[in-house]
């Protein structure tokens, strides 16, 4: 590549904290631009300016509980075999509506006809996609995406991955033996400051091993680049929203074919020993992205519908009610005393009046009028995509029975750039059924801008079910990881694994997933297609071969020359420990990002 053609990347070339589309909107003059499509990246609870803002379109619509409920329902009818033609059934639709009226006595028949009129429109895009739009964000799960032969050939490719011996076994650090990594990002990531990048082509699946060990050392980005700093209260110590420290790795997609093709390696798998694997991950892909579409287009204009929106705060005829059977004042009764009446009469009102509240209710259903979709094939193939790839399984015994759950988190750090992921459930055994929560900063605007009498928050909490100077977060529920699916998820969401323990204690169990997480398309961050690979050992094996520059030499020198070269390529144990610290550092960073996500509280003011 020529100095004009040198690629430029965030902390390469281009400031760490580089945006394609400057914050006046203005936009780049060239779309193919390899710096960026011009255009306004997907919003992330990553950013501080989207976690900190109050209010408007940086946070999400807020959620009324019989919305949430309506979302929880819908969840659950189209969890059930044959859903999208029983609800034409009235036999069976009328047993539904009997059995969430009983188990919610605030869910009511205008609800259940909304729900049902929905999921008949729902009915009808799964019958064309089959996939299913679940909750603002938009979370997509999806049970067919993956067809059998192909899931049975993923348990087939990775099993060489599995199968080596327990002490090359990677029990990923802190999950007390339970979680093990089979291709982890967090391992021989791009390291600032050690690892190498190459400027003067792109590699691809066989030149990214022999050209390991060369390139120019990636830049230590500057602290002014981080842009952000996240800071614990009570406490000087700074967390940075960017990494100076480290990046994940993706791989590089050609997504201008028929099928897309991974045409730079995927971080810590081999692409010539897991050529295969390669080739099914591929068609995962494929599979996936028209997913990844569904969860994209609501953020490409932050445009989400909502079920129920309250108008006013309306306690019906309560006044009246008060006056007529709440404390009286007894102004003739010489011990009167104003403060113990006044006592009196709000304990009464907390008693009594939320039972007053009109609480909102859905109107009838129409379907979505159509939003500009997105579409990645469409509009990015001439680029392509981005992808960080996870493989990990967790396996319970009757020693360990019970994993706990994981944390409330958002993938990576801004330096990915990640805007969704989609985690595959390919083999479950064993193990009691297990969810996917979602939780979401909430925009308070609908709360604040409420007309509501002085001190009363009674409504907030019946109806938003959240308390006054609270964290404007709020649950958004949970889907159910069964074997087959598919779930995606935008970034702007948090997320948590739930806990699971086995079914027959007495016997193993697992699950094991894929993980990949889409990097903006709108940007282009460092990728194995300009890091060659760091890992010594793979470097290594080509110099004892047979033609190798090592072959002749005998083992003990072969040896000591491999053990001696220090720096790079990198050693398992020196990824180990730089893994370690990039591990910490994100731990630490995740705690300060969730204290962040919960700072902004719903304060009705006093008036």
């Amino acid at each position: 590549m020529s100095a004009s053609t040198t690629p430029l990347f965030p902390g390469f070339g281009l400031p760490l904290n580089f945006d394609p589309c400057p914050p006046s909107g203005r936009r780049e003059p060239n779309p193919p631009d390899p710096r960026g499509e011009g255009k306004v990246l997907f919003r992330t609870a990553l950013d501080q300016k989207i976690t900190s803002s109050r209010m408007g379109c940086s946070r999400m619509p807020m959620l009324t509980k019989r919305e949430t409920a309506m979302l929880a329902f819908t969840n659950q009818i189209t969890d059930k075999e044959d859903w999208e033609k029983k609800i034409y059934q009235e036999s069976i639709t009328n047993k539904w509506r009997a059995e969430v009226m009983e188990q919610n006595d605030d869910f009511t028949v205008t609800m259940f006809d909304y729900c049902l009129e929905e999921l008949k429109y729902k009915a009808e895009i799964y019958g064309e996609t089959g996939c299913i739009n679940l909750f603002h964000g938009d979370v997509v799960k999806s049970d067919s995406a993956i067809p059998k032969d192909l899931q049975e050939a993923l348990k087939v490719a990775v099993a060489p991955l599995e199968n080596v011996p327990d002490q090359a076994k990677d029990w990923h650090p802190g999950s007390d033996g339970m979680v093990l990594d089979l291709v982890h990002p967090s391992l021989y990531p791009l390291v600032y400051g050690l690892s190498r990048i190459v400027t003067s082509e792109k590699l691809d699946l066989r030149t990214c091993l022999s050209m390991s060990g060369t390139g120019e050392i990636a830049p230590v980005p500057t602290e002014e680049e981080a842009r952000f700093e996240y800071t614990r209260r009570h406490s000087s110590e700074r967390v940075l929203a960017f990494s100076r420290k480290f990046q994940w790795l993706p791989c590089d997609v050609d997504i201008s074919g028929d099928t897309p093709k991974i045409i730079s390696y995927i971080n810590n798998l081999h692409p010539q020993k897991h050529g295969d694997l390669y080739d099914i991950l591929e068609g995962i892909i494929q599979r996936v992205i028209p997913l990844w579409n569904k969860t994209l287009t609501p953020l490409r204009k932050f445009d989400f519908g909502q079920r129920i929106v309250m108008d006013d705060v309306d306690y019906g005829d309560f006044e009246e009610v008060q006056e007529r059977e709440g404390p009286q004042r007894d102004f003739d009764d010489s011990d009167f005393d104003e403060d113990v009446f006044y006592d009196r009469e709000w304990q009464w009102i907390s008693e009594h009046k939320r039972r007053f509240l009109v609480r909102p209710e859905p109107g009838t259903f129409y379907p979505p009028t159509p939003q500009d979709p997105i579409d990645l094939k469409k509009d990015y193939e001439h680029r392509g995509l981005q992808i960080i790839i996870k493989l990990a399984n967790i396996h319970l015994t009757p020693e360990k029975p019970e994993y706990n759950g994981g944390s409330w988190h958002v993938e990576g750090k801004m330096n990915e750039h990640i805007c969704a992921s989609a985690i595959y459930y390919y083999d479950n055994e064993n193990i009691t059924p297990s969810r996917l929560a979602f939780r979401q900063a909430s925009d308070i605007e609908s709360a604040s801008s409420q007309s509501y009498e002085q001190g009363d928050s009674i409504w907030l909490e019946e109806v938003y079910g959240i308390q006054n100077w609270s964290a404007a977060v709020q649950d958004v529920g949970s889907v159910e990881t069964r074997s087959g699916r598919v779930i995606t998820f935008p970034n702007i969401l948090q997320h948590q694994v739930q806990p699971f323990k086995l079914q027959d204690p007495a016997k193993p169990g697992h699950r094991k997933i894929l993980a990949l997480f889409l990097i903006d398309p709108h940007i282009r961050v460092i990728s194995t297609a300009h890091v060659p690979c760091q890992q010594k050992e793979w470097w290594v094996e080509p110099m004892v071969k047979n033609d190798g520059p090592l072959a002749k030499l005998p083992v003990e020198l072969r040896s000591l020359i491999v053990n001696e070269s220090k720096g790079f390529p990198l050693s398992l144990g020196e990824a180990k420990d730089l893994r370690k610290e990039l591990m910490e550092e994100r731990e630490k960073y995740e705690i300060v990002l969730d204290s962040h996500f919960n700072s902004v509280q719903i304060s009705l003011c006093e008036h």
